[in-house]
């Protein structure tokens, strides 16, 4: 099998990384991919703005699988280009990416099909957000109604914070578009965790839970990222809960969106929120998750490729996904100043020393090379996992790691797994 992989970021090379191991696998493209994954893949210069060139592509080396990594493509409709080329591809229609591409969108979806998630009012004016939340107090949660890079979420403790973050995303257009209107919601207590899931449409394959850490600073303090790093499985996921959000979510929002006339194919991603044995749905992603891709991946036994290939042609099989009883950890290493203003381009060293590490494997999320070493490119940079028998190894490990690791102004958090390591 000849496959294409889209995107740069750290998922993207778990993604390069756990298709190289694919027995299906003869031949391996990345557009743009990374300097992580120059040795896995064959990089192509395409730009994921331009997505018949992309199929050009895709048609003319005769590939037979693309897989796409981030959520703007996918909301632009590529899979849509895609399948009327007959390409087989990874990841669902524009129609379909709506369940992340608008959370009012996703948020009435819910409310149609009685999946359970936090009570809601889509605001089309800052004074109609307002008074939303001068009805209902703080602490409450405002987020920008289109993409904006897992940035656009602000769960505001004080009315005063919502103001701002109403001014901010409506007033300062901060988010462009995707914050002309904004969806203001219910602050939900407990612990949040992440269930990713294969489909094809009609088979639901979920996948092992993951925990991901949204606050740039130790004891989940500081403004939202990314993600800071992840971990899984995650404990709070008992298999009995995981039955219940197969049960009462994924099940019933695959079928919403196929009564809607909106088949999904690919990896849907469920944000839930757990609180005893109560779940509610956060949000929905048209993708894999970052980081919590880099910790998902490493635990599947099975044939990557031959699984997305399931999903794009509507034939998923349960039994190709399997997985590890081991546990996986990644500490992100981020630019000082993140996620807000950062410098580029400082050195990276210790590379080649961790990259001898058994059970350790670096992701790259915003690199490039400069002067032929490995330089800082992006907010988040690296993405240091490790496997391990169970959590604590696992994060043993991956520390072990990030101190071998050096670029100035590295920040990273030093408490990634707190709440799976005080369980125990």
């Amino acid at each position: 099998m000849r496959v294409l992989v889209l995107g740069s970021g750290g998922r993207e090379h778990a993604l390069v990384w756990k298709l190289a191991q694919s027995p299906s696998v003869d031949k391996l493209f990345v557009a743009p991919g990374n300097p992580g994954m120059q040795d896995l893949a064959e990089s192509v210069a395409l730009s994921l703005d331009n997505l018949d060139e992309l199929a050009d592509f895709a048609q003319q080396e005769k590939i037979d699988l693309t897989v796409v990594g981030p959520e703007v493509p996918l909301v632009e409709g590529i899979s849509d280009i895609f399948e009327a080329r007959g390409l087989a591809i990874f990841g669902p229609s524009a129609q379909a990416a709506e369940v992340e591409g608008s959370k009012a969108f996703s948020k009435e979806l819910m409310a149609k099909y009685n999946i359970p998630t936090a009570f809601f009012k889509i605001c089309h004016t800052e004074e109609e957000a307002k008074a939303f939340v001068e009805a209902k107090g703080a602490p409450i949660v405002v987020k920008a109604d289109g993409l904006a890079a897992g940035k656009g979420v602000v769960v505001a403790m004080t009315k005063e914070e919502a103001f701002a973050a109403i001014d901010s995303m409506m007033a300062g257009h901060k988010f462009g578009a995707a914050g002309a209107q904004v969806v203001i919601e219910e602050f939900m207590e407990g612990e949040e965790a992440s269930l990713l899931a294969f489909t094809d449409g009609k088979t639901i394959v979920p996948m092992i839970a993951a925990q991901d850490h949204k606050r740039v600073n130790d004891n989940d303090e500081g403004p939202n990222t990314g993600g800071m790093g992840a971990y899984a499985p995650a404990p709070v996921m008992t298999e009995e809960l995981r039955q219940k959000a197969v049960d009462t979510v994924l099940e019933p929002v695959i079928q919403a969106l196929a009564a809607e006339g909106r088949p999904y194919k690919g990896c849907l991603y469920a944000g839930l929120m757990i609180n005893g044995d109560d779940i509610k749905v956060v949000e929905f992603n048209a993708r894999f998750g970052d980081p919590e891709t880099q910790v998902v991946l490493p635990l599947l036994d099975g044939d990557l490729a031959k699984i997305m290939l399931g999903c794009a042609q509507g034939n998923l099989d349960p039994s190709w996904v399997q997985w590890s009883k081991q546990a996986a950890v990644c500490v992100i290493m981020a630019s000082g100043g993140y996620p807000n203003s950062y410098a580029k381009g400082k050195v990276i060293n210790g590379l080649a020393k961790v990259a001898q590490l058994p059970d350790v494997v670096v992701f790259h999320a915003g690199t490039s090379v400069a002067d032929g070493q490995i330089v800082t490119a992006g907010g988040r940079v690296l993405g240091v996992t490790a496997v391990g028998q169970d959590i604590a190894s696992a994060v043993d490990k991956a520390y072990k790691a990030v101190s071998e690791l050096d670029f100035e102004q590295a920040h990273y958090r030093h408490d990634i797994a707190w709440r799976a390591l005080k369980r125990k």
